[in-house]
């Protein structure tokens, strides 16, 4: 999809209508194009240069016209964002812009009480970079009538100037860490995520007081939480938990201008509760965090499908698959346009393993549904995401006799991710692909005690305790054992 396709599928009904509304007060002549073009796009129209224009040799003014409305809609983006938003950092920008307004028309005194509104919102919010340019804009008006005393000004923004840098280093640290992860995800880096921390907070001279913010304590958690993933092991970011806790507790009176970081946090929490099969204390994080959400509509949108796939999980591994299935439908059945693509694919593989696990042919057709490239998992969902997909559809078109389909996929999975398993030392992975291809070739394999024993092993190993490796180890035990596979499921997830 193109970048001008994307833009306008951020829009609902309502905002294509204020849209064409917007371009038509603003074509001067009759014969401007841009709303024909807006039309030929919103129906996927491939001919749509033909229908422009007739000669080949306008492309060049094909392209233009693309130009200009991508500009013109990312134009109106930004004022409908300003203009609907109801945060308390679009509320304090506005404040600031009015207050500009009003010292260019010499009018001080309105002006001055705005801004100091605007600054005591920024401050509150530590908005370090609003609060730079409002303390520059009253210093520059600092000799009209009504302005502060230059010298309380000059110190407030001095000490912005410090709270400026030291969250710019923040910033570079978790820019860094960032990277060392995408490293990790793509290319198989091997990292000791403690000593990389420690040594990146050493280079940019980050102390310990630095780090005890809202956003700062999401940051580190967020990246202990994508190394956890990757390593399948929980249990290495315990230590990032327990300080997370102590914060939190430590802040409970300041959540509320922090709402996004504190929601988020609780996500995180959530999740690792959740893989660590502490699925009480999982769903405790996940009560506390839609009482917040219900607070605030915006993050109740944004959210909401986060929220509702751990609650899926939560249900699901504790023994209530019908309740959990039935959930995670409904939330796919509310999704909406705006909502995240990659959200939208979370909820949709778990809905397939749910159903696979249950027997359910449902999960073929919703295998069907995860329609994007593995180029694009790999980008968005990470490595392991796209590994554990692929690995499900083989699993569910053997489950339900697609014996030859399973087998291809099974061969395109080696070719494509072999390498990959090697170089990241999860041959476990390759192991665990043979001892699915024996069954595909030779299904009465099942029985032989030395494939049941080589299958049974894998899940007493503790670095496949994940609840995700056990449900595919479980598929492969649920062939010999005569219960179904969800049963087996629950039975290694609760060590029984």
């Amino acid at each position: 999809m193109d970048s001008l396709s994307e833009l306008i599928n951020l829009l609902n009904t309502a905002d294509k209508q204020l849209f064409r509304q917007y371009l038509q007060r603003k074509n001067k002549r009759n014969d401007v194009k841009n709303l024909q073009l807006l039309d030929l796009i919103e129906t996927d129209d491939i001919a749509s240069l033909n229908k422009l224009y007739t000669s080949q040799k306008n492309n060049d003014a094909y392209h233009a016209l693309r130009k200009r409305l991508q500009d013109s809609l990312l134009l109106f983006l930004s004022q409908k964002t300003f203009e609907n938003s109801h945060s308390e950092t679009y509320d304090a920008l506005r404040l600031v812009v009015v207050g500009r307004f009003l010292l260019e028309n010499d009018v001080p005194k309105i002006a001055f009480k705005c801004l100091d509104k605007a600054e005591r919102l920024a401050q509150h919010l530590e908005q370090f970079n609003l609060l730079n340019e409002l303390l520059l804009l009253k210093l520059q008006y600092a000799h009209l009538p009504g302005a502060e005393g230059f010298e309380a000004l000059t110190t407030r923004f001095m000490r912005n100037q410090a709270d400026m840098q030291r969250e710019a280093r923040l910033n570079m640290v978790y820019a860094v860490l960032r990277q060392e992860l995408q490293q990790i995800h793509l290319k198989g880096k091997i990292v000791n995520l403690t000593s990389l921390m420690i040594a990146t907070i050493r280079k940019y001279k980050i102390s310990a007081q630095d780090l005890m913010t809202y956003k700062s304590v999401y940051q580190i958690l967020f990246i202990a939480n994508e190394y956890a993933a990757i390593q399948q092991n929980y249990g290495l970011i315990a230590r990032y938990i327990s300080r997370t806790k102590l914060f939190i507790q430590s802040q409970a009176h300041k959540k509320q201008p922090y709402l996004f970081y504190h929601i988020s946090i609780l996500y995180l929490l959530a999740n690792f509760h959740l893989r660590q099969k502490h699925f009480t204390t999982s769903a405790s994080y996940l009560k506390e965090m839609i009482d917040l959400m219900n607070t605030n509509s915006r993050y109740y949108t944004l959210f909401y499908l986060r929220h509702q796939l751990l609650a899926g999980l939560n249900l699901f591994y504790t023994g209530f698959a019908t309740d959990a299935i039935a959930l995670l439908q409904r939330s796919l059945a509310e999704a909406k346009h705006t909502s995240k693509p990659e959200d939208i694919e979370d909820l949709r593989i778990c809905l397939a393993m749910f159903l696979a696990l249950c027997n359910d042919r449902g999960s073929l057709k919703q295998l069907t549904l995860l329609t994007r490239t593995d180029a694009w998992y790999e980008k968005k969902m990470g490595m392991l995401w796209t590994i554990r997909k692929n690995l499900m559809e083989i699993l569910v078109q053997a489950q339900f006799s697609n014996i030859e389909l399973a087998m291809s996929r099974l061969n395109s999975f080696r070719r494509r991710y072999k390498k990959y398993l090697i170089k990241t030392s999860e041959e476990r992975v390759l192991l665990y692909l043979k001892l699915v291809e024996k069954y595909l070739l030779k299904p009465d394999v099942i029985f032989d005690e030395a494939y049941k024993r080589s299958v049974t092993e894998m899940a007493t190993q503790a670095e496949n305790n994940d609840i995700f490796t056990l449900s595919f180890i479980a598929w492969l035990m649920a062939r010999w054992e005569k219960k179904g596979a969800y049963r087996v499921v629950l039975e290694l997830v609760q060590n029984k």
